[in-house]
């Protein structure tokens, strides 16, 4: 019997727009009022998650008080009551400077997360990163290297943006190398992540999971991208949408339909709602 719902946002509960179809916003507080708990498993940073848990209509509800979201690619657990900090993990200042230096070898711009900001390191922030910010509302704040590295923020992870070509040259100079000190992924287009070593929204749904007494075996996941593989495997259902990469589609149990077609409010039907 499905517990708890791991359920990814871009491309997922949201369509193309960045708008949450009724349909998936039905179908959730049906899950929940059968007593599944819910958990958004996303990269995007705090920030860019409450105003969307609040269109679900979920904040201020007593009987949904003890949700939880996964941000920051699986380094910040969140309890949705205050939204309070319950778990994390973070990139030290060593990690921060190596990061750096290869932003600085290449093209792209490197960003970091803290609870509050989206961080652009050592230079303005270019269009790809200001328009990246404003999908999670926010703006991007420019910040130096050494206050980067002052200890004055708990930075979560890392991303570095360009254009599609300028992350292909940075993925393909760098990403062997970094992928042996981090948990880096090519999550979209123009972003390449960088998590600290072992962190993945699987890393941290399996923390949550024993937190909340749950096995896998009663976790439904639900995602499209890369950086949603690990959290597929992990659960004991695994479902990808249908406007995933067939290289996601072939590592999961089940293909939904896609995030234009209210796949997520498909799959709750099929797998918790007609149980």
């Amino acid at each position: 019997m499905i517990k708890l719902i791991a359920l990814d946002m871009d491309g997922t509960l949201l369509t193309e727009d960045k708008k949450i179809p009724k349909a998936h916003i039905d179908a959730i507080h049906q899950a929940i009022q059968a007593g599944v708990k819910l958990v958004l498993c996303t990269g995007r940073p705090l920030v860019g998650v409450k105003p969307y848990f609040q269109e679900l209509g979920l904040e201020n509800e007593n009987e949904y008080e003890y949700e939880y979201v996964i941000v920051d690619n699986g380094c910040a657990i969140h309890q949705t009551s205050d939204w309070q900090l319950v778990d994390w993990q973070e990139l030290n200042p060593d990690d921060i400077r190596y990061l750096y230096s290869l932003a600085e070898q290449s093209q792209v711009q490197l960003t970091l997360f803290d609870e509050e900001h989206y961080f652009v390191v050592g230079e303005k922030a270019s269009k790809i990163v200001t328009d990246d910010a404003a999908l999670v509302f926010t703006t991007p704040t420019e910040i130096s290297l050494e206050e980067a590295c002052g200890g004055q923020h708990r930075m979560f992870q890392a991303m570095f943006l360009g254009n599609p070509e300028q992350v292909d040259d940075f993925e393909n100079k760098f990403a062997q190398e970094l992928c042996q000190r981090f948990s880096g992924v090519r999550s979209q287009l123009v972003i390449y992540e960088a998590m600290p070593k072992g962190v993945t929204k699987a890393f941290a749904l399996e923390r949550l999971a024993q937190r909340l007494e749950i096995k896998p075996e009663e976790i439904m996941a639900l995602g499209d991208a890369n950086n949603d593989i690990e959290m597929l495997q992990f659960a004991g259902l695994g479902v990808a949408m249908g406007n995933a990469s067939q290289h996601v589609k072939d590592l999961a149990d089940y293909v939904t339909d896609s995030n234009e077609e209210n796949g997520v409010a498909t799959a709750i039907a099929k797998f918790i709602l007609e149980h």
